[in-house]
């Protein structure tokens, strides 16, 4: 006798089409993936715009990655890279969080109205505040400095509101029991709230990250020195030097994301369905 309380059972045919379909987007998803990384494997005596086009290189060389590190300071660009996504991301943890825990759990006057104002900050576009905010960073005296890409980016609305909904899920008796042991709202804020909201702690520092590593717009508007540039600007100076080789660019396309990649594969695991679960556990 069938279990009423499961769901209807697929046949073969519709399992199979939509294995098929779930198959070839993944296929057009990663077939631009696949033909920048074909491209920059490309060795300098092959022609990359044969027709048809070939996706698999006839003479693998690894030329272009080696002229990529020898001939332009690379390594220059990923570590400004790095130290700006990485202040970024610490900066947005500590500061959304810290601006969540208010607005999802002390009771003050206007709450509300501040959470509102916070959320609509969402629907104003980058490009609205940027000379605002380019002629601050002059006047502060941070333009051409990399502190310059990290202040704009140390807390963001959508972080706070995130992390706002998530200790909301928190259960009160944890509170409860973390005051009775004698921690200070702070304490809690430590203790109870950060380890329940781990999850989403992660999820917003990829989101921070990636944003970060990959923006292009507001370091090409306060940066002027190639010795600040981050990733984004150092490839495009890499096409303008180069007159557009491609298996150079490619090869640098191909470095840029790597860190994403490996980002995201090494903390996809600890994003759990249940965020407030891992202070129970705890």
């Amino acid at each position: 006798m069938a279990d009423p309380t499961s769901g209807p059972r697929r046949s073969p045919l519709t399992a199979a089409l939509q294995l098929v379909l779930l198959l070839l987007l993944a296929l057009a998803m990663l077939l631009p993936l696949l033909w920048l990384v074909s491209t920059s494997l490309k060795g300098p005596a092959e022609d990359i715009f044969t027709s048809p086009p070939a996706l698999l290189p006839t003479q693998p060389s690894l030329e272009a990655y080696g002229r990529l590190f020898a001939d332009q300071p690379m390594v220059r660009y990923l570590r400004n890279s790095a130290i700006v996504s990485g202040l970024a991301v610490l900066a947005n943890l500590l500061f959304c969080s810290l601006a969540a825990y208010p607005l999802a759990r002390m009771r003050f006057a206007g709450r509300g109205l501040v959470l509102a104002l916070v959320v609509a900050t969402i629907l104003i576009p980058f490009q609205v505040v940027m000379i605002p905010l380019y002629l601050l960073m002059v006047q502060i005296g941070l333009r051409n400095t990399l502190w310059a890409l990290v202040i704009p980016q140390a807390a963001t609305a959508f972080g706070i509101f995130l992390l706002r909904q998530s200790f909301l899920g928190v259960p009160v008796e944890l509170e409860e029991a973390a005051r009775s042991d004698g921690c200070t709202p702070l304490g809690e804020w430590w203790n109870v709230m950060i380890p329940a909201a781990r999850a989403d702690l992660i999820t917003l520092a990829m989101f921070v990250f990636i944003g970060t590593w990959s923006d292009f717009l507001w370091p090409l508007v306060i940066l002027d020195e190639p010795q600040i540039y981050t990733l984004p600007l150092g490839l495009q100076q890499l096409a303008s030097s180069f007159s557009l080789d491609w298996r150079l660019v490619a090869a640098g396309s191909v470095v840029s994301i790597l860190p994403v990649l490996v980002l995201f594969v090494g903390l996809q695991r600890f994003i759990l369905p249940s965020a407030s679960g891992d202070a129970v556990k705890g």
